[in-house]
């Protein structure tokens, strides 16, 4: 089972020293020439501040964000999962998984981004500012660029296996899984929003350790009311998730 997160908006500092990027040798190598392409686009962009900060929606006192994207491929890399911070990754809990479970979420996590692609939690990058709404000057529509791009090789890594899609609405459109489950989150009966962050987090944090590896939604629905959950009987690809507290 394959399990698909959004970035955080928010990224770690990279420390001071460290090996630069291996763009070769991110997952899923055939993106390499797609992410090159974003990549150069977004460093060429970089050079002119104003421009940059008008088409990555930051003001001026985000100029930093700017400048950190001039030095993209000399800046120290570090894991993806310890990059990308907020409530979900507070959550899931990386660092403190247990052995096995790490091991389980380099092979089943993908973190989508507007940079990168897709990223896995091991894959070394530096901290950017790149969202997928972005249009850059050559690469244009990120949303567009990476909707041809992603789908043969991640319908080819998710083979007939089952995708549980935890990604933001904005990431969505990046590719559309053949067998996929959706999550939502409820509580008092009411959708929530910034909470479900966390309750993802956790669902995927659970499952991690647990070694789940359900095949199709009945499963995915079992092992989580065996995990504890409150849930909804699967309605097209959905599940409603129940929860007492935010």
């Amino acid at each position: 089972m394959l399990i698909l997160l959004p970035p955080s908006e928010g990224k770690a500092d990279a420390p001071r020293r460290g090996t630069p990027l291996d763009l070769a040798g991110l997952s899923v190598p055939a993106l390499t020439g797609a992410r090159r392409a974003v990549l150069d686009d977004l460093v060429k962009l970089a050079a002119e501040p104003d421009k940059a900060l008008a088409a990555l929606g930051l003001t001026e006192g985000q100029l930093g964000e700017v400048e950190r994207n001039t030095r993209l491929e000399t800046a120290p890399a570090v894991a993806a999962g310890k990059v990308y911070t907020g409530v979900l990754y507070d959550a899931l809990g990386l660092a403190t998984l247990d052995p096995a479970a790490k091991r389980r979420a380099a092979k089943q996590l993908l973190i989508f981004s507007g940079l990168w692609g897709v990223v896995g939690i091991g894959d070394r990058i530096p901290p950017y500012r790149c969202s997928i709404g972005v249009r850059l000057p050559e690469t244009g529509t990120l949303t567009a660029h990476w909707k041809r791009a992603l789908q043969a090789p991640l319908d080819e890594l998710a083979g007939g296996g089952l995708v549980l899609d935890l990604r933001s609405s904005a990431y969505t459109s990046m590719w559309a899984p053949r067998n996929c489950v959706t999550v939502r989150v409820l509580h008092g009966g009411k959708v929530v929003s910034h909470f479900n962050k966390a309750t993802k987090g956790r669902i995927v944090r659970a499952l991690l350790i647990a070694g789940a590896r359900p095949r199709n939604t009945v499963k995915l629905t079992e092992t989580l009311r065996e995990l504890g959950y409150r849930v909804e009987e699967p309605r097209s690809g959905q599940l409603d998730i129940h929860v007492e507290q935010l």
